[in-house]
């Protein structure tokens, strides 16, 4: 692993250790925009026609997304950057299987996964980095498996870094991208485009919201 890979992996890890506790009362479970959950469903039954290998829920934070791909009838684990995330998910559903882990070098075999999820997480990924994490996508699903990315979209390619939050000190770092942008990795990673999805924010959100779907194509196309 590159020091570059290692920096950023370590930054975005300690920085969601600092705050994890306050993230979760933030945005606890069941807090769901109406749009957001219909198109998880959606992916949901994508998934479960194709057969019942598992999903990933990458960037899983609190798991509230992994319990709810278990209430759609999927099953799924969750994979997070931050040992807080992972140990608040394991205590408010131990029944699910939550692991340390980054999308970047995924500890899984190739082509066992159904689907991927990454809800707001590859947000975090630097330019340089996501197409390595697309192309784990890619090795890790099996031929038909789907991939669901969330993030806040931008008109063009854009950068933040957050010093503070929830009165942590923190060391973040978030990439704003376009929907071509992010559509254009995945397709060069040997993903297809499937459907894209946008809404304006609502309540308390700054940012939009968008979808990307893709499938890793089996040999019939």
């Amino acid at each position: 692993m590159t020091d570059a890979t290692e920096t950023f992996l370590q930054t975005t890890r300690t920085s969601y250790d600092a705050i994890a506790k306050d993230y979760a009362a933030q945005f606890p479970a069941g807090r769901w925009h109406p749009l957001d959950r219909t198109v998880i469903t959606a992916f949901a039954e994508l998934v479960s026609r194709h057969g019942t290998a598992p999903v990933a829920d990458l960037g899983s934070g609190p798991g509230h997304v992994t319990a709810l791909l278990d209430e759609l009838g999927v099953p799924a684990f969750g994979v997070d950057l931050s040992p807080a995330m992972v140990a608040l998910a394991r205590d408010t559903y131990p029944r699910l299987r939550f692991h340390i882990g980054s999308m970047t070098s995924l500890d899984l075999p190739d082509a066992t996964l159904g689907g991927i999820l990454a809800l707001h997480s590859t947000i975090h990924v630097p330019d340089a980095h996501l197409p390595t994490a697309c192309a784990e996508f890619h090795r890790t699903l099996q031929p038909g498996g789907h991939v669901l990315l969330a993030f806040q979209p931008a008109d063009a390619p854009g950068h933040l870094h957050l010093p503070e939050r929830f009165g942590h000190e923190i060391d973040l770092d978030y990439y704003w991208r376009t929907p071509e942008q992010l559509t254009t990795v995945l397709t060069e990673a040997g993903l297809d485009l499937v459907a894209t999805a946008h809404r304006e924010p609502t309540g308390e959100e700054t940012r939009p919201r968008a979808f990307v779907l893709s499938r890793k194509p089996t040999p019939e196309g």
